[in-house]
């Protein structure tokens, strides 16, 4: 008997998400490689290297997607132009994070690949409530977030930047379905 793990894929009208794979590196290194990308995230250094990458698509690879998901964003034209995901908040919560390569900015991409993913959030774990937040000196990421339908808590909560080597004030933002 022969099992294949498939991982899911979303498909946008200008996009597809799907679990990233070993030729994603490249570009995953050099778009995540601008300060201006891994600055605006918790997880990711600075200076963020192939061997960063390589560990990242390994992980992401093995993750249970019954937990967690990891999808490389594909542009249909240019490639990978990012990635979203989820992964369980302190509260057990789904919390998104995503990021978008600095050739990329302002095109909408951040938040097709959003809702895309909330869609699925939705239709595939069935989950009705997600959060996410976004530095508070990165009011772009803020509007990506209202835009895909997440709420202001009012809470501001120093999350760490890797990056920038230091906490950073975070707006925090819900999700409901």
């Amino acid at each position: 008997m022969c099992a294949i793990e498939v991982t899911p894929v979303i498909a946008t009208e200008r996009l597809i998400l799907r679990g990233p794979v070993p030729a994603d590196v490249d570009p995953i290194a050099k778009l995540a490689g601008d300060l201006n990308v891994a600055g605006q995230t918790v997880s990711m250094p600075h200076p963020y290297s192939d061997a960063d990458a390589q560990a990242h698509v390994d992980r992401a690879m093995r993750l249970d997607w019954a937990r967690e998901a990891a999808f490389a964003i594909e542009h249909r034209n240019f490639g990978v132009v990012g990635m979203v995901g989820f992964k369980p908040a302190p509260t057990g919560r789904p919390e998104l994070g995503y990021w978008i390569g600095r050739p990329y900015w302002n095109r909408g991409y951040a938040t097709e690949a959003v809702r895309g993913a909330l869609k699925w959030v939705k239709r595939d774990w069935r989950k009705r409530l997600v959060v996410a937040g976004h530095f508070a000196d990165n009011p772009a990421s803020g509007q990506v977030l209202c835009k895909a339908g997440f709420l202001y808590t009012g809470e501001v909560a120093l999350k760490p930047s890797k990056a920038r080597g230091r906490a950073v004030p975070t707006r925090m933002m819900v999700w409901l379905a």
